[in-house]
């Protein structure tokens, strides 16, 4: 195992330059950006048909007036995605030019948007067909989006632009500047259109569909749906934050099956398809990446180390919502040879499972998008319209999940009692085997003896130093930004910074963000903190950081997760990195 641990870290960068690739992190913060609508446009999907469930029907007029909102939201959403791949590719790419000669994120956006349309609309007797503006135009969104950024940043790197007298206004002269990039880039799309048009009578969106039908298929098989769940697992174990890297891949197919799969339910069908986007967010990532939504009640209720119920305690409510990085690095589960099994297997094995009820017991697949910090097991029957047979799947999935990583959790957790029984044992505490009740486990998860009153003193007498310490060096506004995968974690450590400086009356703000989301509020930071799972993503951050003058600190997953919990040690972190 040691061996092959060995050859995996080896990996690691590899995976990492692909997750911070530039198309890569376009695409994929660019769909993030798009969530608000995909979740807001639900909202009605929701009024529309869950009360179908019991045997309620809206009236027709009803009906399509609660659809109005969803059909103008989501059914425009790759017209949006254009935009906002566009734009983040457009951020990257600036920070290659000088300050006083950047692109023009929001003409490059319309360029994006007129040569999106003209490459997916389709004409007819009646008007103009929209259907390739929604889920189906995702790919050709993808495209667009980074194709015309990089015609500006041509057109703008070699001053191929109408320059205008020093004499006329700046405004004037950028909006002369962006003539010849949007020109060339509409025009590509149009003549390409229309040579697309008249060799096979498709356009781009249609012919890309048409191309990529079998990989369609073949992500809903279940050698598909097994690989892209262990691939998550898998870079995750290496360090690399998993669904950064897979869910670019498919996170067109897996919008465009929830809404096939609404059209099925309405036109009366099964919804078979079932690779959606939460079906990867609750059943192959129940409770995070690696499924570990079971195996911290297993820790919390039947392990025998302190570590390991410590751990339990303090993360079961994150991993519930999903933000399972609290037992990722405080087991720790990332590069453990222990749990890589477990940790790569159990995805597949849900997947597989509700393939199985879908395929061969006729349970709906995902109809409705929901928030991924919903607890999977309600994420899964609200996503199915309530089916009857989800509350059987998600029953029997804990207990499969829990049969395949209770002998993992076995194994290392008799390790570390063995570790902690020695410990206590040299230091002159243990009792019959078993560690003394008064010892405890230290923030990094390591078991630590409390000794006689004289080293409580020490250690009260040392916080207090640290507490009146701690003001100085928040004499002036600072604000800070954490940064994670999801916004998750980060969301924990912005809390207790900000929950601490205000009991202290500090002048010190956080927020949270998850990558690539509101990049543009760095430039108003004094502090960016990236969350170990970002690691692959710090080469990307430091350039805006460093283009804003903004400090960035990075940190060790142990780290990590006791600054989440540990306020004082949190603000002292932020004062020795500002």
């Amino acid at each position: 195992m040691d061996v092959i641990t060995g050859k995996i870290e080896k990996m690691k960068p590899a995976f990492e330059k692909i997750a911070a690739n530039a198309y890569v992190s376009a695409i994929r913060d660019g769909f993030i950006a798009s969530m608000p609508i995909i979740l807001f446009s639900s909202l009605f999907i929701l009024v529309a048909y869950v009360p179908n469930a019991w045997g309620y029907h809206w009236p027709t007029n009803i009906e399509n007036n609660i659809m109005i909102a969803y059909n103008y939201s989501m059914g425009l959403l790759a017209l949006f995605v254009t935009a906002t791949t566009a734009k983040n590719l457009t951020d990257t790419k600036n920070l290659n030019l000088p300050k006083t000669n950047q692109m023009n994120a929001v003409s490059i956006i319309l360029a994006s948007e007129i040569a999106f349309i003209i490459s997916t609309i389709v004409q007819n007797k009646g008007g103009a067909d929209l259907t390739y503006l929604g889920t189906q135009g995702l790919v050709t969104s993808y495209i667009v989006g980074l194709i015309v950024p990089n015609i500006y940043y041509f057109c703008i790197k070699n001053n191929v632009t109408i320059k205008m007298p020093p004499q006329v206004p700046q405004n004037i002269s950028q909006t002369f500047k962006d003539v010849i990039p949007m020109f060339l880039s509409v025009t590509v799309f149009w003549a390409f259109s229309l040579l697309l048009a008249a060799l096979t009578g498709k356009n781009l969106a249609q012919l890309i569909i048409a191309l990529l039908a079998p990989i369609f298929s073949a992500s809903d098989s279940y050698v598909g749906l097994a690989i892209i769940a262990g691939a998550m697992g898998f870079f995750w174990f290496v360090g690399v934050q998993g669904p950064s890297i897979v869910a670019p891949a498919v996170a067109a197919i897996e919008v465009t099956n929830t809404t096939a799969n609404l059209k099925l339910i309405q036109a009366g069908q099964q919804a078979t398809h079932v690779l959606a986007q939460n079906a990867q967010d609750y059943v192959m990532n129940m409770g995070g990446t690696g499924s570990t939504f079971i195996l911290v009640f297993l820790f919390l209720f039947l392990a025998k180390s302190k570590q390991l119920r410590a751990l339990g305690k303090a993360s079961f409510i994150p991993v519930s919502f999903s933000v399972n990085e609290p037992i990722l690095f405080g087991a720790p589960i990332i590069m453990n040879p222990i749990f890589f099994i477990p940790f790569v297997v159990t995805p597949m094995i849900n997947i597989c499972l509700f393939k199985f009820f879908i395929t061969v017991l006729g349970m709906n697949g995902m109809m409705y998008t929901m928030p991924w910090v919903i607890p999977a097991p309600i994420g899964i029957l609200v996503s199915t319209g309530f089916a009857p047979l989800a509350f059987v799947f998600v029953i029997l999935s804990l207990v499969i999940d829990a049969f395949v990583w209770l002998p993992f959790m076995k194994v290392y957790d008799s390790q570390l009692l063995t570790e902690e029984n020695k410990k206590a044992a040299e230091e002159g505490l243990a009792v019959d085997g078993v560690v003394a009740d008064d010892a405890d486990v230290s923030a990094d998860s390591t078991v630590m003896a409390t000794n006689s009153g004289e080293d409580e003193t020490a250690e009260t007498t040392d916080t207090d130093v640290k507490d009146s310490d701690t003001g100085t060096g928040f004499d002036k506004d600072t604000a800070v930004m954490v940064i994670c995968a999801g916004g998750g974690t980060s969301g924990i450590l912005a809390n207790a910074l900000n929950k601490t400086a205000k009991e202290r009356n500090l002048p010190l703000s956080a927020a949270a963000r998850a990558y690539g989301q509101d990049m543009n509020m760095i430039q108003d930071m004094d502090l960016v903190i990236l969350a170990p799972q970002m690691e692959s993503m710090k080469g990307n951050v430091q350039k805006i950081t460093d283009k804003y003058g903004v400090k960035l600190a990075t940190t060790s997953g142990k780290e990590y997760i006791e600054l989440t919990r540990d306020p004082e040690k949190s603000l002292q972190f932020v004062k020795a990195h500002i």
